[in-house]
């Protein structure tokens, strides 16, 4: 059986030997007939935007692309060096018909991907993903001749137009004046815009990592490597740091002792603002099974509910769209707020945790601490029969007797992982203790009922 090609996030790998340029362009072919078919059929040139981070490797993949669109008819709106929010904003910006990002996100400098976007700048649901794999894989592509191939110009406004719906998501004139707000931009795709914005919205700011050279991003640096960011939030006074990655579709923030604000704790205190201004949505967060208890338990103390999906910030993006929730978003900081943005977005979350600060007149220290997380821990059993997870009885009568031990304090979460024989037992308790012993115990128990 063929492997799929896509995976949670596009189709990524490393550069030059998975995301070759041969792969890009045919990947193009195939997704100017699945994405543009409507167009085509009507005698009209599709329209893509396509846009990356600064990884080295783009020039030849994006090249690659653009050949790809235009042999198959479809007219390129190139907007360069943009995080994914971005493209995705400048879809449906542009009103193009779909739109490609060349990202690896957090990954190292020598990986890439193609993600592709829907019209309106949404992510693709699985089908059309399946779509455009069975035309790559049969290879029965569009070559049109003469008027009918595609066109390439440049998207020279591109960061200024996202720069400025970032401004437009707040109602007050430079309502960020007074503080100081460290940025590190990963050396990657927010390196200008997130600067740009924060700025233009009154903050003073000291940015880092915004020097992209191609091989750079990512290197010790942005969202996974906050040490540098902690230090200079502490260094310089400020009043608080953020962190992208490579793409900035995500956030992950220090507070003003230089202390590392997650995902769970942002969410958190944009849900209650959101909660008390009356604008969120049937007053429901949406986050995945990995999100704390403690966050569950703060939510429900301010009357909002929590709703979890699987692990992906396309499984959360999924929910809000079904049942019409406006904010959701992961521990790791992929925050989507539905009213601004079709994806994370890491330097609007930004900003909008950024204007609470001001707004509330207290330190992010104290806004952050007022969701504890519950202590927690996380055990990978390796070499195990996967596929039990769900049909051992001995291993679900272990983890009943476990839920029902913790009562209302805790949880256990059992997932699968979906390549490796490997099995994550993740509990959370009252206690570090508890929750170690317990972990241990069903660990044991995992490691005994599906060895292999």
């Amino acid at each position: 059986m063929t492997e799929r090609l896509f995976g949670t996030d596009g189709v990524r790998g490393l550069a030059n030997e998975i995301i070759t340029p041969a792969l890009a362009l045919e990947l193009a072919q195939a997704a100017a007939l699945v994405l543009g078919h409507e167009q085509v059929a009507e005698g009209t040139r599709p329209r893509a935007v396509i846009a990356n981070d600064s990884r080295a490797s783009a020039d030849f993949i994006v090249s690659a692309m653009k050949a790809g669109f235009t042999s198959a008819g479809v007219d390129v709106l190139d907007a360069g060096i943009v995080p994914t929010p971005a493209a995705a904003y400048l879809v449906a910006y542009t009103d193009a018909d779909f739109g490609v990002m060349i990202s690896a996100s957090h990954n190292p400098a020598a990986d890439n991907g193609i993600k592709f976007l829907a019209r309106g700048g949404q992510k693709l649901e699985d089908a059309t993903e399946d779509a455009i794999e069975r035309v790559y894989r049969e290879k029965n592509f569009r070559y049109p001749t003469g008027g009918e191939v595609g066109s390439i110009r440049s998207l020279e406004n591109g960061t200024e137009a996202y720069v400025k719906h970032l401004v437009s998501t707040l109602d007050d004139e430079k309502p960020l004046t007074g503080l100081k707000i460290v940025l590190d931009c990963a050396n990657g795709a927010a390196y200008a815009a997130s600067p740009a914005a924060f700025t233009r919205l009154g903050a003073e700011v000291i940015a880092l990592a915004a020097e992209p050279n191609g091989t750079n991003i990512n290197d010790g640096v942005g969202s996974t490597h906050p040490q540098s960011l902690q230090a200079a939030v502490v260094e310089h006074g400020a009043t608080l740091g953020i962190a992208h990655d490579g793409d900035s579709d995500r956030c992950q923030a220090v507070d003003e002792q230089g202390n590392l604000v997650d995902g769970d704790q942002i969410m958190a205190i944009l849900a209650l603002a959101a909660h008390r201004a009356g604008h969120l949505s049937q007053n429901t967060l949406v986050a995945t099974v990995m999100s704390s208890l403690g966050l569950e338990l703060y939510l429900r103390e301010h009357g909002i509910s929590l709703v979890r999906t699987a692990v992906g910030d396309r499984y959360v993006l999924e929910e809000m769209r079904e049942h019409g929730y406006n904010l959701g978003g992961e521990q790791s900081g992929h925050v989507i707020m539905s009213d601004y943005a079709t994806t994370g977005d890491g330097v609007l979350t930004g900003i909008q945790l950024a204007a609470e600060v001001a707004r509330s007149g207290e330190k992010l220290s104290v806004l952050a601490s007022r969701m504890q997380p519950t202590p927690q821990r996380l055990i990978n059993v390796k070499g195990v029969d996967r596929a039990g997870v769900s049909t051992n009885a001995a291993l679900n009568a272990a983890v009943a007797d476990a839920e029902k031990g913790l009562g209302e304090s805790g949880r256990v979460l059992l997932r699968a992982s979906g390549t490796e024989p490997l099995v994550r037992v993740m509990v959370e308790a009252a206690t570090q203790e508890q929750a170690d012993s317990v972990a241990q115990h069903l660990a044991d128990v995992v490691a005994k009922e599906l060895a292999l």
